[in-house]
C-alpha cells in the first residue's frame, strides 16, 4: 500500500481533481480512494467535514484542498522554492476558491432566475476574475515554464466553464483572455496530464 491516499468523490472535477492530477504529475505512488457511499456517515470522520482529504502514512490526514496541494507541491517540486513565489501561487489558488464560492451563489430553483444570475456573473464577477488571474501568469504557466499545483487548480476550475458545466455561461469565456487560454492549453498538453485525462 502506498504512503499517500487521496480520498475524494468519484467524479472527474471539483476540489479533489487538482490533487489527483498533482500526484499523477509528480509521478509518486499513491492510492486513488474514490468515495462512494453514505456521505452523512463519512462526513464526521474527516478533519473539517469535507473532502478531499490526503492521508500521509505515519503523519496523519490533511484536509482542505489548498493545504493538500501546497503539501504535494512542496514535497514533489510542484511549487516554487522561493517563498514569495510560492505565496503568489497560493494566492491564486485561494482566488480559485473565491471564484467557486461566487459561482455557487448563481444556482437557483427557478430557471429564469438562474439564467439571469449566471448572465450577470459572467459579465461581472467572472470577467473581473479572469482579467485579474491573467495578471498572475508569466506564461505559459503561472510561474513561467514549469507547471505547478496552481496551474492544475486553475485548469480544473476553468475547465468546468469551457466544457459547459454551468448552463447559461458561454464556453467562450476565455476567448478574450489569451494568457489564461494558453495556460489551459499548456496544462492539457503536459504529458502526465494528457495521460491522466485519457484514462
Amino acid at each position: 500500500m502506498s504512503e499517500l491516499t487521496l480520498t475524494y468523490f468519484d467524479f472527474p472535477g471539483g476540489r479533489g481533481e487538482a490533487s489527483r492530477l498533482a500526484l499523477h504529475v509528480a509521478g509518486v505512488a499513491w492510492t486513488d480512494d474514490r468515495f462512494v457511499g453514505e456521505w452523512a456517515a463519512k462526513k464526521p470522520t474527516t478533519p473539517f467535514g469535507g473532502l478531499p482529504v490526503l492521508h500521509v502514512a505515519g503523519r496523519g490526514t490533511l484536509s482542505q484542498s489548498n493545504a493538500i496541494l501546497a503539501y504535494i507541491g512542496r514535497e514533489f517540486g510542484l511549487l516554487p522554492e522561493d517563498s514569495f513565489e510560492a505565496a503568489r501561487h497560493a494566492a491564486l489558488m485561494n482566488a480559485v476558491e473565491d471564484l467557486r464560492a461566487e459561482a455557487a451563489t448563481t444556482s437557483r430553483p427557478d430557471e429564469a432566475e438562474k439564467r439571469a444570475a449566471r448572465e450577470a456573473f459572467t459579465v461581472g464577477y467572472l470577467a473581473r476574475w479572469t482579467a485579474n488571474a491573467e495578471k498572475q501568469i508569466r506564461g505559459p504557466f503561472v510561474g513561467g515554464t514549469e507547471i505547478s499545483v496552481a496551474d492544475l487548480k486553475v485548469y480544473v476550475a476553468l475547465r468546468s466553464y469551457l466544457t459547459g458545466v454551468y448552463d447559461y455561461i458561454p464556453t467562450t469565456v476565455l476567448d478574450e483572455r489569451p494568457k489564461l487560454a494558453a495556460l489551459m492549453d499548456a496544462v492539457a498538453a503536459h504529458p502526465k496530464v494528457a495521460e491522466w485525462l485519457s484514462r
